[in-house]
């Protein structure tokens, strides 16, 4: 079984910079893809980032240039930067781990931009 906490939401202004934290504990084993999804109120969760391992990345284009995933292996915590921030990046965050081919879910940080 594998838990993830998110951390570090809040309400930020537009332009503001964030740091999302997921601590991630269980049966975890070696380097899982990981990554960060939204869902903004009324829509679909999306993939806003992915980190493979240590140097694998990829981001949704709406974020690129802004935002970026890293994640410390030693201390099972994945994080995301989120800079130059805008009143549609407003959504509930949300840790994705893959562990032996299932996929695990925290509940969720909710970040809200106001412009």
């Amino acid at each position: 079984q594998v838990q993830l906490v998110e951390s570090g939401g809040g309400l930020v202004q537009a332009g503001g910079s964030l740091r999302l934290s997921c601590a991630a504990s269980g049966s975890i084993f070696g380097i899982n893809p990981m990554g960060w999804y939204r869902q903004a109120p009324g829509k679909q969760r999306e993939l806003v980032a992915r980190i493979t391992s240590g140097v694998s990345t990829n981001y949704a284009d709406s974020v690129k240039g802004r935002f970026t995933i890293s994640r410390d292996s030693a201390k099972n915590t994945m994080y995301l930067e989120m800079n130059s921030l805008k009143p549609e990046d407003t959504a509930v965050y949300y840790c994705n781990l893959v562990a032996l081919g299932m996929d695990y879910w925290g509940k969720g940080t909710l970040v809200t931009v106001s412009s």
